[in-house]
Formats: C-alpha cells, structure tokens, sequence
C-alpha cells in the first residue's frame, strides 16, 4: 500500500478501500474510470449513513435464496470488486460452486489476466471470462464478450457494481439478476431482479453468511411477495430520513 493510514482515522476504511483501488489500477486490475465510479457509490453511501439497513437485509435474504436455488449461477467479477474483495469473491465461489467468471467494459487481456491473478492469489482454482469470445446478444460494449460455461449458460448472475446496460440485456434473456449497487436511482438498480442498496464491502460477507447459514434448506430464505421496486422505495426513505436527521442536528 503506498501511504500508512493510522488505524486511529475517523475515515480508516474509507481510505483503505481507496487505497485498495488505487493499487488496483497500478495493477492493471482497477480501470481509472473504477475510481470515478467508487468515488459516485461513496458519496451514497454517505447519504446511507454508511450502514446496512432493514432493506439491504431483506434484498440479500432473497438474494441468497435465489442464488441456492439456481440451477447455474455465476459470480461476474469486475475490477472494483476484484480489488475490493478478492477472499470474498473465492470464499463465495467455493461456498456456493458459482463459477467466477471476469467480465470487464474497459477490457484488455492484460487486465483480464490480472484480475484472474488476484483471484488466484486468494485461492480461486479456476476463473472463466479470460479471452472470452461468446456473445450477449444486443450488447455492443466490451460486456457482451462472456463464456460459454459461464454467464452464458447460467440463469442466475451475481453481478455487483455492473453496468446498467448489461443488467438489461440479462434480464432480456431471462436471467435472474442479483446486484449490489449503493445508487437505488440507477438503471442496474431498477432493473436488476434483487438489488443490494449497500457497500459491496458490507454486503458481500453478509451475503455469503446468510448462504452459509442455509444452504441446507434454502427455502426458509424466500421472501413473501418480494418486490424489488419496494425494496429501492425503502432505500430511497432511509437516504430522506438520515439527511432530514442531519438537517435537524445543523439546525438545533
């Protein structure tokens, strides 16, 4: 890591996970445009309160549920949540038997073999996506490029921080999408099946808690009428409640 951050800092893991990105990029793993796109999820994060609530909760019990009850799901791994957190991403995989698979909009091979490095070095066995040739339909970015053992074939994609154009064109094929995304207002967030309105860095040990927890009887995770549109309401609600809660304080 290139600067020491006091463990004593108020913004102790706030500027490790930067730092985390930013030794990313100097990797290959992280695209300098993944810096613009974490700095855009943090500033929401802020509007949370920096903290999980009832309805993240709710979205990665569903999530959990479905991901156990696919046939083949897949984990779709970026740079972002390559840098963020490869040991989860393994740790998921392993749990699960998802395959990982890199799945990049500002792809190269160079950054594909890297990430897959990365994943390795935290005990990934294998990892689909390098040199991939396979097709999305309908999908012209870099994106569309996937494997055919993969996200290809699978009818459950795990796809965190992703691009709404992609979660579109999932959805189309008639995939079940599950998303961790910290803006409820995006078009990944409105379309996906299952949005996670949380940090991936919360999120993802959460999720794979819950998976571990009842991967025996995944049934006893389904919720009742679960509707994903409520779900981003709720998000939308606690972001108003904690800025009105901050209003009050400013003004007293």
């Amino acid at each position: 890591m290139s600067v020491e951050i006091p463990p004593d800092h108020p913004r102790y893991r706030s500027l490790l996970y930067r730092e985390r990105l930013i030794e990313g990029m100097e990797k290959k793993v992280t695209a300098p445009a993944g810096l613009i796109a974490h700095g855009r999820g943090e500033a929401f994060d802020y509007l949370l309160g920096e903290r999980t609530h009832p309805h993240a909760h709710t979205a990665i019990r569903q999530a959990a549920f479905l991901f156990l009850t696919s046939r083949h799901p897949v984990v779709s791994v970026n740079g972002n949540v390559a840098a963020l957190c490869p040991e989860e991403l393994v740790r998921l995989s392993k749990v699960t038997g998802a395959p990982l698979e890199v799945n990049l909009f500002y792809r190269s091979r160079e950054r594909e073999e890297a990430i897959t490095r990365v994943l390795r070095e935290h005990g990934a066995e294998r990892v689909l996506g390098v040199g991939a040739e396979a097709v999305i339909p309908e999908l012209s970015s870099e994106r569309r490029r996937v494997d055919p053992e993969g996200i290809l074939e699978a009818d459950c994609v795990f796809v965190p921080l992703e691009d709404g154009d992609r979660t579109e064109a999932l959805v189309r094929l008639g995939k079940k999408v599950i998303t961790v995304d910290l803006n409820p207002l995006s078009r990944t967030a409105r379309t996906a099946t299952v949005t996670i309105v949380d940090n991936i860095v919360r999120a993802l040990p959460l999720f794979i808690e819950v998976i571990e927890r009842h991967r025996d009887d995944p049934s006893s995770l389904a919720v009742p009428d679960y509707d994903n549109k409520r779900i981003l309401a709720e998000a939308l609600s606690a972001i108003v409640r904690h800025l009105t809660a901050i209003a009050h304080e400013l003004s007293d």
